[in-house]
């Protein structure tokens, strides 16, 4: 969970070849304050408000928790579904978004025990659950009980039907992709500048079975592609893809056990040093086999372009460098994979990547005080090198800094004419300007 970071009809599915129909269905029952949960039929789910309240001096309306008013997606769009997990039971969960003081919230929360969905933040509004506001904007977040180090325990086969259910009907309602450049984790979302990269979480973790989750949205990984394609996702199964993974924080070593996680190596031998995320190990240490540090790691169903082979091993790559990781014969431990490819234009040495989708200076009303703007982080495409991705992002900036829209332009949406795309850039997602690239598909 995280903070902002300053810086009504149901719908339910019925698929008809591969197209998913959103269709009209009885509303769940309103909460004690009459507003009825966004959820699809046949889920079971409630309505919970988050605070939405002044937590200091009432002269100050910059002191308020724990999300912002919005009218999405006539304000902006809603383009990624966010998935986290609590790291708290569901109790406590719900008792922290409804606490102003803790300045955090998410959409929704998901039971572990019964896959039951609680609403605490409409749609429409912008929970503060991202860590990079830029994508709280443009996203709906979902908490999922569970503490990631736990292994897979916590995710269970209802928490699993309830969250497809649930991503379903939001993809259909807002034309959300269902790829994993716009279903993402906690962990594939980018800082929105080069020193936020570290402090960036990695829920939900190494043993959320991405593999099974994809398919529950009828999105299975399966060969698209011939075999010598230069796109690939990686998809080890779950039960097989046993890993041993260290808890740093706590200093012990987690048992082996089965991980939608590959490690990834300098070399292709498995004495070589870990991958080393330039994000996370800003002094160039070798990367870690923390379940935390997700730089060292692809997770399955992300893709990534094939930089090279060698016996056992595939290179790709990956923020910015090759990285290896094993890829024994006989194992489906990547799948050939058809789909688009961002390369820098000719006669680019490399190309900036950015954590937000931000206006220019210029997009901005003229004195207008907080004219943000993206900065580069410490990733860049370089010359002969691609990566997945090509999908517009929404270019704008939400502003709102107070609780009751008191300033100038309060709680407005500044458009960006600057098209950006999104990139994979490593484990996370990121955004390049579409001017700087091509998108080809890949070959």
């Amino acid at each position: 969970m995280t903070s902002k970071q300053r810086t009504g009809l149901a719908v339910a599915f019925t698929t008809v070849g591969a197209l998913s129909l959103a269709l009209l269905s009885p509303a769940a029952p309103a909460g004690a304050d009459g507003v009825r949960p966004e959820c699809p039929r046949g889920l079971e789910c409630d309505w919970v408000p988050a605070a939405y309240q002044q937590t200091g001096d009432p002269a100050d309306k910059e002191t308020y928790g724990n999300y912002d008013t919005a009218d999405r997606p006539h304000s902006n769009k809603i383009r990624f579904i966010v998935l986290h997990d609590t790291e708290e039971d569901f109790a406590t969960t719900l008792k922290i978004f409804q606490n102003p003081l803790k300045q955090t919230s998410a959409h929704y929360v998901v039971r572990s025990g019964d896959g039951h969905v609680t609403q605490m933040v409409k749609n429409k509004d912008i929970a503060w659950q991202a860590g990079n506001w830029y994508l709280n904007s443009n996203s709906v977040g979902i908490e999922q009980e569970g503490v990631a180090v736990d292994g897979a325990k916590w995710y269970t086969p209802e928490m699993y039907r309830s969250t497809a259910a649930l991503v379903r009907y939001l993809a259909a309602k807002y034309d959300i992709p269902l790829d994993r450049q716009h279903i993402i984790g906690h962990d594939g979302v980018p800082p929105t500048s080069a020193g936020g990269a570290a402090g960036m979480h990695w829920d939900p973790g190494t043993y959320w079975d991405w593999n099974r989750f994809m398919a529950l949205l009828g999105k299975p990984t399966v060969p698209t592609a011939r075999t010598s394609s230069e796109l690939i996702t990686v998809s080890p199964r779950f039960k097989d893809n046993k890993q041993a993974f260290r808890d740093c924080e706590k200093g012990v070593d987690l048992p082996v056990q089965g991980s939608s996680a590959v490690p990834l190596h300098t070399e292709p031998a498995t004495d070589a040093p870990l991958f080393s995320d330039p994000g996370l190990h800003a002094d160039g240490s070798p990367g870690t086999n923390c379940a935390a540090d997700w730089g060292s790691k692809i997770g399955a169903t992300q893709q990534a372009v094939v930089a090279g082979h060698a016996p056992g091993w595939t290179a790709i790559w990956w923020a910015g460098r090759k990285a290896w990781f094993e890829t024994p014969a006989r194992t489906r431990t990547t799948t050939p994979t058809a789909g688009y490819v961002v390369r820098p234009k000719a006669g680019r040495a490399e190309v900036p990547v950015y954590g937000v989708a931000y206006p220019e200076k210029s997009e901005y009303p003229a004195g207008f005080a907080d004219q943000r703007v993206g900065t580069p982080l410490q990733y860049t495409i370089k010359a002969g090198q691609s990566y997945p991705g090509g999908g517009e992002a929404p270019t704008g900036f939400f502003y709102a800094p107070t609780i009751d829209a008191s300033y100038p332009l309060d709680h407005s949406f500044f458009r960006g004419k600057e098209k950006y795309v999104t990139v994979q850039i490593g484990h996370r997602i990121a955004f390049v300007k579409a001017a700087d690239v091509d998108i080809v598909r890949a070959h």
